[in-house]
């Protein structure tokens, strides 16, 4: 190997990353860069300790790519360390933010879906208007059940999760407008309490139980928190306080987009449940204890660490201030 000639051919590169490793902050396309770099240095490297080596250009290399190395080591690290803070302080704390409005909705909503569960079952002579005898004594028999199980359990978890977390992203849009999130509520529940109640009339309460509850509690929890969040960022514009009605949608809203990413992992969670839990063939008391166990610790997670994270943000708001008048 001519080494003066493969300097000469590769020095710009070489120049070029540790441009880049000096840099305190990477844009996403440096950073693309920096590890292109790094590979074609790494060759670059190999190459010399095999064809020419030269043991100061080797030992300058090495030390450069070790500094390539923790560079992007240290962007994953502060990748990961932004995704553990918002899961562990900046999610819940806006899930508890929005309490009040998820619990009504999720409350009046259950109130809903048990009304109009009891009216179907109360009265089977609306159950001709929902279709045919023979039709809903497939839909009770067979259909019910076979929804969980005809597909393969990874591709129904990303059915059921995709779907949902569309659900949850229209509700909590059209909370804006009221109208829109209740009629999606409306929607849900109602069709929730005319399975419940044709179920339960012809004898299969059990098993639409059994098939509800593992996914169904923390799947329609955040539908809830959805309608509420955008309930929520009606009333900001409604009612702004001390702000203007700008100023207060603009905070509210930068609290419902951090709800609507958290509800990804939420829903994913729903949605493997669903898909795994639901669709097995594990006891009923397995299945909904499962489900029962997600929920509650939800609960915890949204009201319990929600508070404590909400308290902290809100001390340090008010830290300036109090220095201000010290």
């Amino acid at each position: 190997m001519d080494l003066d000639a493969f300097v000469s051919a590769n020095k710009n590169t070489w120049a070029r990353l540790r441009v880049l490793v000096n840099k305190p902050v990477l844009a996403p396309d440096e950073a693309r860069e920096l590890i292109d770099l790094y590979r074609s240095t790494s060759t670059h490297l190999s190459m010399i300790r095999t064809g020419a080596p030269d043991p100061q250009l080797v030992k300058e290399l090495s030390a450069l790519l070790i500094r390539a190395r923790g560079k992007m080591v240290g962007k994953n690290r502060r990748i990961l360390t932004s995704i553990t803070e918002f899961f562990t302080t900046t999610y819940p704390a806006a899930l508890y933010r929005f309490r009040a409005w998820w619990i009504s909705a999720g409350v009046l909503s259950i109130i809903f879906c048990f009304a109009v569960g009891w009216w179907i079952y109360a009265h089977p002579e609306l159950h001709e208007q929902l279709g045919s005898s023979s039709s809903i004594l497939q839909y009770v028999q067979e259909d019910f059940e076979k929804y969980y199980t005809k597909d393969p359990s990874a591709d129904f978890t990303m059915l059921v999760w995709s779907n949902n977390w569309y659900v949850a992203a229209l509700t909590l849009a059209y909370g804006i407008t009221v109208i829109g999130a209740v009629q999606i509520l409306i929607s849900n529940m109602a069709s929730l309490a005319i399975a419940g109640a044709l179920m339960t009339f012809h004898g299969y309460g059990v098993t639409f139980w059994t098939l509800i509850l593992p996914h169904g509690l923390l799947e329609l929890t955040s539908i809830f928190v959805s309608a509420g969040t955008g309930l929520g960022l009606f009333w900001a514009i409604i009612q702004p306080g001390s702000r203007t009605r700008l100023e207060s949608f603009v905070r509210t809203g930068h609290q419902a987009v951090h709800v609507l990413f958290g509800l990804i992992l939420t829903l994913f969670i729903a949605g493997f449940t669903e898909g795994f839990v639901t669709a097995s063939k594990a006891p009923w008391q397995v299945q909904v204890g499962f489900g029962v166990l997600i929920w509650v610790a939800f609960l915890i997670y949204a009201l319990v660490l929600g508070k404590k994270k909400q308290a902290l943000a809100e001390a340090r708001l008010k830290l300036p201030e109090q220095v201000a008048v010290e």
